[in-house]
C-alpha cells in the first residue's frame, strides 16, 4: 500500500491534460494577455481608430492596432476590400467579442476607405 502511494505521489506531476478550443465566431479574450483590462483596449481602439486619415495604408494601421478581433476579404468587380475589426464596446459583458462589438476598418486596395457601419453599407 505504500509503495503504491508512493508511485502516485511521483506520478501526479507527470500527468498533464490538454485543452482544445473550438471557436463558434466568437473571441474569447479570457485567454489572452492583458485580458483583465478590456476596457483600457476598447478604448485604446477607439482613440486609434480616431486619429486615422482616409487613405491611410493598411500594413501602417495593421502595424499601430494588436491583432484584429476578425478579418473579411472580399472581390467585388475589380476592387479588393480589407475589413479589420477592432473592439470597441462591449454589450454583452460575456467575456467574448463578437462583431457588434467591433468597429470595421474598410480598406480598398489596400488603402483606408472609412470605418464604421457606414463605411460597410458602401461595400456592401
Amino acid at each position: 500500500m505504500k509503495k503504491l502511494l508512493l508511485v502516485a505521489a511521483l506520478a501526479t506531476p507527470l500527468l498533464s491534460g490538454c485543452i482544445v478550443a473550438v471557436s463558434d465566431g466568437e473571441v474569447e479574450h479570457g485567454w489572452v494577455k492583458n485580458s483583465g483590462n478590456w476596457e483600457r483596449t476598447f478604448q485604446d481602439n477607439r482613440k486609434k481608430i480616431a486619429q486615422l486619415s482616409l487613405g491611410a495604408d493598411y500594413q501602417s494601421v495593421l502595424d499601430s492596432f494588436d491583432t484584429p478581433e476578425f478579418t473579411e476579404l472580399v472581390k467585388k468587380g475589380d476592387n479588393v476590400y480589407q475589413v479589420l475589426y477592432f473592439a470597441t464596446n462591449s454589450k454583452h459583458s460575456d467575456g467574448k467579442i463578437t462583431k457588434d462589438e467591433c468597429t470595421p476598418l474598410v480598406f480598398k486596395d489596400s488603402k483606408l476607405i472609412g470605418f464604421g457601419e457606414s463605411a460597410m453599407t458602401e461595400i456592401l
